[in-house]
């Protein structure tokens, strides 16, 4: 387990500097110059201008600035936001959890319907449940996130009244000092007769957005998964013992098929991660996708550049654990790997 873990891990070591340069490029590419985004289109003197753009170290040569970052990134620095004025490890850590909690719950409301659904579709294959089940999966899989979420909006939140819009509490009837900084937690510690429920109706919509991408790959290699284990001889010897379709399914089959759907769970968590960014945006969650986003138009390269590297290493230790559990469930993956 140990050698299979250093050699995961020095893999990982080359995507990371690939990632740090792609990100690099990726953010000045953008249009716009940062300087310009914090002084407006009123205009500054030379001078002035000058001073800014050398504070910000944009008075380097590129492959400098590059170094320069890639310096700071080694030692634990990414950097400090132009426009706040604060870490950005500092404001990611702030924002992070509520990104986390949306992240969780999506992941959490994807497994609990993606599992059975892509059992049901295997057990029932061929019929109608299997080809209905897989057409929703499908649809699911299709739809623009954007599309999606301002589709329920209108009909949950404008037709019918069921949920709120945007946010994370109603900060008009509850108010309260973050403690851990997830809301469902903090609306607890705080006492306060509703807050809690106020917190759940808020993440309902947002967790049903991103989760739909999630539950639709889940489900359909679930199925694939389970197709192939019941055809296995061991199946079809529980069969012939008498044991009951549920036992045969849920402990048998169920069991060995989930060695693959678990690397898929696993794997979706840059999927979550990236639908934060439209998700967060389209119900004004107050999480990193949204500070990616306004970082963007305001030309806030270290937040931007920061925030998207924390973020793929977040996404890279998560795969790293997947490994690491895959191996757990089936020890023959280490001496392949």
């Amino acid at each position: 387990m140990f050698r299979f873990l250093i050699r995961r891990v020095a893999l990982t070591v080359p995507t990371f500097v690939a990632l740090m340069f792609v990100t690099f490029v990726a953010v000045r590419l953008v249009p716009g110059d940062p300087i310009e985004a914090r002084t407006g289109e009123r205009g500054i003197a030379p001078e002035r201008l000058a001073q800014l753009r050398h504070e910000l170290g944009l008075d380097q040569p590129v492959w400098q600035q590059f170094l320069d970052y890639a310096g700071g990134l080694l030692h634990g620095d990414f950097g400090v936001s132009i426009v706040t004025k604060t870490p950005v490890i500092q404001e990611f850590a702030i924002l992070f959890p509520a990104t986390l909690e949306l992240s969780l719950c999506a992941l959490i409301f994807a497994v609990v319907f993606g599992i059975p659904a892509g059992v049901l579709a295997a057990v029932k294959r061929g019929g109608a449940v299997d080809h209905t089940v897989m057409t929703v999966a499908l649809t699911g899989y299709s739809m623009p996130i954007f599309w999606w979420g301002l589709l329920l909006i209108m009909f949950m939140s404008e037709y019918l009244g069921l949920t709120p819009v945007s946010g994370r509490m109603d900060l008009i009837n509850y108010y309260f000092e973050p403690v851990t900084g997830f809301m469902l937690i903090d609306s607890l510690l705080s006492g306060q007769e509703g807050a809690f429920g106020s917190a759940v109706a808020h993440l309902i919509l947002p967790s049903i957005v991103l989760g739909t991408i999630p539950l639709a790959v889940i489900a359909r290699m679930t199925r694939s998964s389970m197709l192939e284990v019941l055809g296995e001889d061991y199946v079809r010897t529980a069969r012939a013992k008498g044991l009951s379709p549920l036992r045969v399914v849920g402990l048998h089959a169920l069991r060995n098929a989930l060695i693959p759907v678990v690397t898929v769970i696993g794997l979706q968590t840059g999927t979550l991660l990236a639908g934060a960014v439209l998700t967060e945006t389209i119900f004004a969650w107050p999480g990193v996708g949204k500070w990616l986003i306004e970082s963007i138009s305001r030309r806030d390269y270290p937040a931007l550049q920061g925030g998207i590297m924390l973020i793929s290493g977040i996404v890279i230790l998560v795969n790293l654990i997947v490994d690491l559990t895959y191996v757990a469930i089936n020890p023959r993956i280490r001496h392949g790997g």
